[in-house]
């Protein structure tokens, strides 16, 4: 969730949604995303819409969060109602931010609760916060459990000391087994955050965090190299010639340490930057985002998507909440996607994942995507077998080339 809204039309401020929203909502998923805007500091790398205690205003204390989530639960509900989309019970929800777990637990519970209460909850739906392993006890987690939670991401990002320093982070390595073990005990699946390419980390410091990582047993390894966005302290750093720059080579080839190293460990790749023990595993949530299902963003800066019309809430905590009190919406603009648009997304989406594009269906696209497919396939960037069979499926080259593969499927 970047700090910069997109551009967009205004939205209506009683929230209503064009007739489009409800067509075929039956046959789609419906989650629900809680953004949680807090943490403890800033890290410099990032560039997500987080506040710290010191850059809130007044009607936006931590305190009042939850019962203002809440307000957009309850509103949420009520747009989808009079927009004629149809109810559907949740089939996943993910608290992120920011740290979620800087909320005391029961807060995270109540907002919950409310959204389980507005939507109710497909049996066996994945529940996931992530978390900061410093901001987590057993009892938080255990709570979380027994509140419906099922799945923990833990921000792990290293297991160095120096490259957590470069990155901000605040937690020293030695917790991260605890609250894995924590987790555990609990009930919850796991899920670690890995970053590499950060100034200054060897090839060596990189599969030490990799190995370490490993160790724990999690269930899910998400690894994404490091972006240096404008405007955060790193690319401040870097530009003053503090810090190196970013070297492509080098993340290059810490991404095929890393997908070597993982699958040796038992998780396979189902996106680029995600793997997972079983298929079982792998996040729904996210899974839902790039095969554009629905979803409700609750929170500052969230994004929505409903049949194809997408939205964002305003940035600030307070002009959130104060929206939210009149019974204003929240969203500071929208758009409305045409088939084109719609179709370019898909493919830059599923093509990221394990299990491919559908070739024939690139047809809608004109000729370019097909004709692409054999030029992919000679120079090893698709895998020729599942070609054959009528499915774009990358290979290692092809996921560190991702976005080129797409360039070369979609018309100019």
């Amino acid at each position: 969730m970047p700090s910069v809204l997109p551009l967009g039309d205004p939205a209506p401020s009683d929230g209503l949604l064009p007739a489009q929203a409800a067509d075929g909502a039956a046959q789609r998923a419906f989650g629900l995303y809680v953004h949680i805007p807090f943490c403890a500091v800033r890290c410099g790398y990032c560039d997500f819409n987080t506040y710290t205690a010191t850059e809130l205003g007044g009607g936006a204390s931590q305190d009042a969060y939850a019962a203002t989530a809440i307000a957009e639960v309850d509103f949420a509900a009520r747009v989808l109602n009079n927009s004629g989309v149809p109810q559907r019970p949740l089939s996943t929800v993910f608290f992120g931010g920011g740290t979620p777990t800087l909320l005391p637990a029961e807060d995270l519970a109540r907002i919950l609760t409310a959204a389980i209460g507005a939507w109710g909850l497909q049996p066996g739906a994945e529940v996931t916060t992530e978390a900061n392993p410093d901001s987590v006890t057993p009892e938080s987690l255990q709570l979380l459990a027994d509140a419906g939670f099922t799945r923990v991401s833990f921000g792990m990002q290293s297991a160095v000391p120096h490259v957590l320093k470069v990155l901000d982070r605040t937690h020293t390595p030695s917790r991260v087994p605890e609250v894995v073990q924590w987790a555990r005990q609990a009930g919850l699946a796991v899920s670690l955050d890995l970053i590499y390419g950060t100034p200054g980390e060897s090839l060596a410091d990189w599969r030490y965090s990799l190995e370490t990582a490993l160790s724990y047993g999690p269930d899910h390894i998400s690894a994404y190299a490091l972006i240096v966005e404008d405007g955060t302290k790193l690319a401040a750093q870097i530009r003053r010639g503090e810090v190196p720059e970013i070297d492509d080579d080098d993340h290059a080839a810490k991404y095929e340490l890393a997908d070597e190293l993982i699958s040796a460990a038992g998780l396979a790749w189902y996106e680029v930057s995600n793997w997972s023990r079983t298929p079982e595993q792998a996040c729904r949530h996210n899974l839902a985002y790039w095969r554009g299902d629905d979803w409700w963003g609750i929170g500052p800066g969230a994004h929505s998507h409903v049949g194809g019309v997408r939205w964002w809430n305003v940035k600030h905590p307070t002009a959130y909440a104060n929206r939210l009190g009149t019974g204003a919406s929240p969203a500071a603009g929208r758009e409305t996607l045409d088939t084109e648009t719609r179709n370019v997304e898909r493919v830059m989406l599923e093509a990221r994942l394990n299990s491919g594009l559908d070739i024939p269906s690139l047809g809608g696209l004109g000729d370019t995507g097909r004709h692409a497919v054999a030029g992919l396939i000679a120079d090893g960037l698709v895998d020729p077998a599942a070609a054959f069979k009528g499915r774009l499926v990358l290979t290692l080259k092809g996921r560190l080339l991702a976005d080129a593969v797409v360039r070369r499927i979609l018309p100019d």
